[in-house]
């Protein structure tokens, strides 16, 4: 058998499974999801693509300003993602259902760091420095940073972004959740407080979240009876209600349990045996010795 990349996968993933189990044994994971965080409500029915929350959060995190400020642009032509330049963008979609003059209906969606309730990128950080706060933000601390952006990895939202075009001293950039305004009392980040039609609620994240689940059940024909972020990768501190389908606005369909919840464990377990690391390594040290000693048969043939 050949050491091909699909074995190899198999190999690494039995073994994984292995550690997995034998974790119950020693170091089980612990959710570091805070008791009482702040969260954000986005409801996509409200959001008319002004696009003020992108021109807030450049504003705020002194980044440079949107494309066009002008509501009515080409902008939306593209799907665009959050970069090291902007924090946050609105992308358009269509519900597929035409207005009364026979007009596609457009749906815009906010796209930011979903600051999870276990975030991935903070468990692949390996100097510390992305720490989930109590807050609910996921913060950044570039002083601790080593730029191995493993955190972009990571990421099962695909925010974090790195200042290549900076080669002294790049940073891994995302949305802050404006954690110095939040950790002042009353703060309110940049994007929910200048939102004209109150498509983002700012609030604890229990509360918004029984807001959410109170428009979906006394407006069932407005909503789809899904509230994304609830439970996708274990949960997250943004939270999205929708007319339609999440898959069509290109959310991510995610597993309900926190990203790092398997990662941590196969890392505990390889730390807390010895022994793990070494069966890995010996099992693939002997299929690459019968491997090429198989091919040196056929090339003495």
């Amino acid at each position: 058998m050949g050491l091909t990349r699909r074995n190899f996968l198999k190999i690494i993933g039995a073994a994984g499974a292995t550690t997995a189990l034998s974790a119950s044994k020693g170091a089980a994971w612990e959710s570091k999801s805070p008791v009482d965080p702040y969260g954000c409500l986005v409801d996509l029915t409200r959001c008319i693509g002004c696009r003020k929350c992108e021109q807030a959060c450049s504003e705020s995190n002194k980044l440079p300003p949107p494309i066009t400020e002008n509501c009515d642009c080409e902008v939306f032509d593209e799907k665009r993602r959050p970069d090291e330049k902007a924090f946050t963008v609105v992308n358009r979609y269509f519900t597929g259902e035409l207005d009364s003059f026979d007009k596609p209906i457009p749906l815009y969606v906010k796209v930011q760091c979903m600051h999870c309730n276990d975030p991935a990128c903070v468990s692949a950080c390996i100097a510390g420095a992305l720490t989930k706060q109590n807050s609910g933000a996921v913060k950044y601390d570039v002083s601790k940073c080593i730029g191995c952006r493993y955190c972009m990895a990571a990421c099962p939202f695909e925010i974090p972004a790195y200042e290549y075009y900076d080669p002294i001293t790049p940073r891994i950039r995302k949305c802050t959740f404006c954690y110095e305004k939040i950790a002042k009392k009353g703060g309110v980040p940049a994007c929910a407080s200048i939102c004209p039609k109150e498509a983002i609620t700012f609030g604890k994240k229990e509360i918004i979240f029984n807001l959410a689940k109170k428009r979906i059940k006394e407006d069932p024909g407005k909503y789809i009876d899904h509230i994304y972020g609830e439970q996708e990768a274990g949960g997250t501190s943004w939270l999205y209600i929708s007319p339609i389908d999440f898959t069509k606005l290109d959310f991510p369909a995610l597993p309900d349990q926190p990203m790092p919840k398997l990662s941590e464990t196969i890392q505990h377990s390889l730390f807390n045996y010895l022994w793990s690391p070494m069966v890995l390594f010996g099992i693939l040290g002997g299929i690459m010795y019968k491997t090429n000693k198989n091919k040196d048969k056929k090339g003495g043939a």
